[in-house]
C-alpha cells in the first residue's frame, strides 16, 4: 500500500486526466437515479430535447410541434390523468410523440414503461427504426442509457434497461408477453391490429392494464388509427373516456370555434372543391359556412384548443386544463383525443380530396379497398360497410304464429337446445327441428344463478334440460342434444358439469371464429379442473365453427315460404330475442389474407340468443339431422303418430264444362294415448328420445 495509505479520496486532481475523467463519470452515473429533474411537462421536454432521426423522418432536424399535437403529449405525461387513447388517421406525427413519451419517462420520470406493438415482429422494426435511432440522437438518453452503442443484456430487442428504469417491448399476440412484469407506464400502439381475445383469454387493453396495479402513479396510453366498426379497440376505448377531445379553431368570418370536418355532400359544412378543378378545397364553418383554405388555416391554427364534445373541458394555449366557464380545474382521468389528416400539414388538402376521388372511382367498379384505406389512414374513422348483410328485425317479426311457447307444432320432432353461460345467469334456447331442417323456436328462457358455483349447474339446468314440452300430437318430447358454451370464466365448472353427461349429449363447445370450419368438429380433452388436478379422463371440449354457423342460420332466415329450411317463430317471443338474434351482420375485415368477411356485432348488442342458437345448431349437427332421408323422418313421424304428409301427385286437367268435384269430408285422425315422457338423459338413441 505505501504512500497510497494517505492518498485522500477527494483529491481527484492528483490523478491523471483519464482516470480523472472517468471517475468524474463513474460518480455522476452512480448519483444521476437520486437527482431531481425541473418539473416540465412531457411538451416541454420534447421542445428541449427532442430529435427527429433521419431513419424514421422526412427530414433530419430539432422537434419542431404542430399545434395540435402540445395537448396529446401532456395528457401523456400529466400524472392526473390515468388513460389517454389517441383515435387517429396516418400522417399526423402519433409515433414522435410516444417516442418522447418514452424518452420522458425514462429521463425525467424514471418509470418502469412497457411497449406492446401488435406482433414480435412489429415491435423488432420499432425498435430498430424507431427507438434505437431516438436514444442515438436525443443526448439527453446518453445520461440515463450509456450503453446505447453496445450490444448487451440491458440494450436488446426485447428491453432497454435505463438508470433507475426500463423499458419492456413486447409483441402482442402471445398472452405470455403479458404476465410478470410490473410497470407504472404501458403503452400499446395501434391496438387495433392486436388480435379481440389474446389467445383466447382476454382483450389486450384489459391484460396490459393489469400490469400498472399498485403503481403510485399508474399511467395507460393508447393509441391507433382505427380499422372495422364492431371491431375496433381504439373505438371502443374512446366511446368508455370521460372526455372526447377534438381539436377547435376560430373561424376568421365568425370568430366562433369549429372543428375540421369531412362534411359530405348532404351537408353545408366541413370540405367542399370545385368540381371541375378538385385541386381547389376549401373547408366550411359549421356556423356561419365562411370558406378557409388551407394556407388560412396554417397561419391561425397555432391559436386552436382542445375541446371536449360535453364542452365541460379545454386544453388552449396556455396549457392549462380549463372548465366550461373557462376557469382551470383537474383533467378527466380518462381522455381520448381524435385527430385526423387533415389538420397536419404533412399532407395537403388537393391531396385528401384526391385520394378520395380515386377511392370512389374504384369502389364503383367493385373494389372497395381504396375506400376502406381512405377512412381509416385519411379520415381517422372506422369502416362500416352500407352493404353488409344485416338481418332485419322486423321482417322477422311480422312472421311470427299463433303457436304458444313450449309447445311443438305438427312439423317438429327432435328437440335442440342451446346454453350461454353469463356471470349471474344461464340462456337457454330450445329449438325443434323438423324434415329438411325447418325450425321451430319453442322457448327463451333465462335461468338466474350463479355459474361460479359447481353445484348450481346442476341444480338449475338439470330441471330444465330434463324437462318436457308437449307436442301437437299429444306426445311429450325431450330435448335430445344440448351444446353449452365453455367461454368465458366459468370454463373448469361447465368441463365439471358435461363430463358426466356426455353420453347422455349434453357437450360442452366453444366458438371457433376461423372461416370455413365445420359446425361440429372433433373435440379435445380437457385434463385440468380447476385446481389444477389433473384429470384422467378429461371432458370433452368440442370446437364449433361459428362463422359457417350464422351463415346457416342467416341464409334459413331468408326463406320466406314454410317448408325445408324455414324458420318459425311465436308470437309469445319477447322483442328481446329478435334483437339478439339479429345483433351481428357480416362485415368487411382486414386479415393477414387481405379482406375477409366476418360476423361482427356491430353495435355491441347483446347476443346470447343468436350464440345459444348457434350452439343448438350444432347439437343438431351431433345427431346428424342434416344427414337424415326422408325415410328415415317418415319412421320418426309414425312414432309420434304424426300424420305423414302425402308426395302431392300432378291432377288431370278437369273438363271445362265440369265442375270440380267437391272431395269429401276427411275423417278425423285417430290419436292414441300420449306416452309418459321418457327422460333424455336416459338414452344415446336419438330417435328413442320421444
Amino acid at each position: 500500500m505505501g504512500a497510497r495509505e494517505n492518498f485522500p479520496i477527494t483529491d481527484i486532481e492528483a490523478l491523471n486526466p483519464e482516470t480523472e475523467n472517468a471517475i468524474r463519470q463513474a460518480m455522476r452515473a452512480g448519483f444521476s437515479p437520486l437527482t431531481v429533474e425541473p418539473p416540465m411537462t412531457l411538451s416541454e421536454f420534447a421542445e428541449k430535447h427532442f430529435y427527429l432521426s433521419a431513419e424514421s423522418s422526412q427530414t433530419q432536424q430539432r422537434w419542431v410541434p404542430y399545434p395540435f399535437q402540445p395537448g396529446i403529449m401532456d395528457a401523456m405525461g400529466d400524472d392526473r390523468i390515468l388513460e389517454v387513447d389517441v383515435f387517429k388517421s396516418a400522417r399526423v406525427g402519433y409515433t414522435k410523440m410516444l417516442l418522447a413519451s418514452i424518452a420522458y419517462d425514462a429521463h425525467h420520470k424514471k418509470r418502469n414503461q412497457a411497449l406492446w406493438q401488435p406482433t414480435d415482429d412489429d415491435s423488432d422494426s420499432f425498435c430498430k427504426t424507431e427507438l434505437e435511432p431516438m436514444l442515438r440522437d436525443v443526448k439527453v438518453m446518453r445520461k440515463v442509457f450509456p450503453s446505447y452503442l453496445k450490444k448487451s443484456k440491458d440494450n436488446t430487442l426485447r428491453l432497454k434497461v435505463f438508470l433507475g428504469s426500463l423499458l419492456h417491448l413486447l409483441g402482442g399476440k402471445a398472452s405470455k408477453n403479458y404476465r410478470r412484469i410490473t410497470v407504472a407506464s404501458a403503452k400499446l400502439d395501434e391496438i387495433d391490429g392486436f388480435d379481440q381475445l389474446i389467445e383466447r383469454s382476454a382483450d389486450p387493453w384489459t391484460l396490459s392494464r393489469k400490469r400498472l396495479e399498485g403503481a403510485t402513479f399508474p399511467k395507460h396510453i393508447i393509441g391507433s388509427t382505427p380499422r372495422v366498426k364492431g371491431l375496433s379497440h381504439i373505438e371502443g376505448r374512446t366511446l368508455a373516456a370521460q372526455a372526447r377531445m377534438v381539436f377547435h379553431i376560430l373561424c376568421p368570418h365568425c370568430g366562433l370555434e369549429h372543428p375540421l370536418s369531412w362534411g359530405g355532400e348532404d351537408k353545408q359544412h366541413g370540405f367542399k372543391w370545385d368540381k371541375d378543378d378538385p385541386a381547389n378545397v376549401w373547408h366550411q364553418c359549421h356556423h356561419c359556412h365562411g370558406k378557409l383554405r388551407q394556407s388560412d388555416y396554417l397561419r391561425i391554427y397555432k391559436d386552436g384548443a382542445w375541446v371536449s364534445e360535453c364542452g365541460n373541458w379545454r386544453y388552449g394555449v396556455d396549457r392549462c386544463w380549463r372548465d366550461a366557464a373557462g376557469m382551470p380545474t383537474k383533467p378527466p382521468r380518462h381522455v381520448a383525443f381524435k385527430i385526423w389528416t387533415a389538420y397536419s400539414p404533412q399532407a395537403t388538402w388537393a391531396e385528401i380530396v384526391e385520394s378520395f376521388l380515386h377511392a370512389m372511382v374504384k369502389r364503383k367498379a367493385g373494389d372497395k379497398g381504396p375506400l376502406m384505406g381512405w377512412i381509416n389512414e385519411t379520415l381517422g374513422e372506422t369502416w362500416e360497410d352500407d352493404e353488409a348483410e344485416k338481418l332485419e328485425i322486423d321482417v322477422l317479426k311480422q312472421r311470427a304464429e299463433d303457436y304458444r311457447l313450449r309447445t311443438v307444432p305438427a312439423g317438429g320432432l327432435v328437440l335442440v337446445a342451446g346454453v350461454d353461460v353469463q356471470g349471474d345467469r344461464w340462456e337457454v334456447v330450445v329449438w325443434a327441428m323438423g324434415r329438411g331442417e325447418e325450425m321451430w323456436v319453442i322457448d327463451y328462457c333465462v335461468i338466474p344463478g350463479d355459474p361460479g358455483l359447481e353445484d348450481e349447474w346442476a341444480a338449475k339446468l338439470d330441471p330444465y334440460l330434463r324437462s318436457t314440452f308437449t307436442h301437437e300430437c299429444g306426445v311429450e318430447l325431450g330435448i335430445s342434444a344440448v351444446g353449452i358454451d365453455m367461454m368465458g370464466d366459468f370454463t373448469h365448472q361447465g368441463y365439471n358439469y358435461t363430463r358426466f353427461r356426455e353420453s347422455s349429449k349434453v357437450y360442452g363447445v366453444r366458438g371457433d371464429p376461423q372461416p370455413g370450419q365445420p359446425i361440429g368438429a372433433k373435440p379435445k380433452l380437457q385434463d385440468v379442473n380447476f385446481r389444477g388436478t389433473v384429470v384422467k379422463r378429461g371432458a370433452k371440449l368440442w370446437y364449433v365453427g361459428t362463422d359457417t354457423a350464422k351463415d346457416v342460420m342467416f341464409s334459413r332466415l331468408k326463406v320466406r315460404d314454410p317448408g325445408p329450411g324455414y324458420v318459425h317463430f311465436s308470437k309469445d317471443l319477447p322483442d328481446a330475442f329478435y334483437l339478439q338474434l339479429t345483433a351481428e351482420s357480416r362485415v368487411p375485415v382486414s386479415t393477414a389474407r387481405g379482406v375477409l368477411t366476418r360476423w361482427v356485432n356491430v353495435n355491441r348488442q347483446r347476443n346470447e340468443v343468436l350464440d345459444c342458437t348457434v350452439y343448438a345448431l350444432f347439437a343438431a349437427y351431433r345427431l346428424a339431422l342434416h344427414t337424415k332421408t326422408d325415410s328415415a323422418w317418415t319412421t320418426l313421424q309414425k312414432k309420434l303418430h304424426v300424420e305423414v304428409p302425402k308426395q302431392p301427385r300432378p291432377a288431370p286437367a278437369p273438363a271445362p264444362e265440369a265442375p270440380p268435384a267437391t272431395p269429401p269430408p276427411a275423417a278425423p285422425a285417430k290419436r292414441r294415448p300420449a306416452r309418459p315422457p321418457v327422460s333424455p338423459f336416459a338414452s344415446d338413441d336419438w330417435s328413442n328420445r320421444l
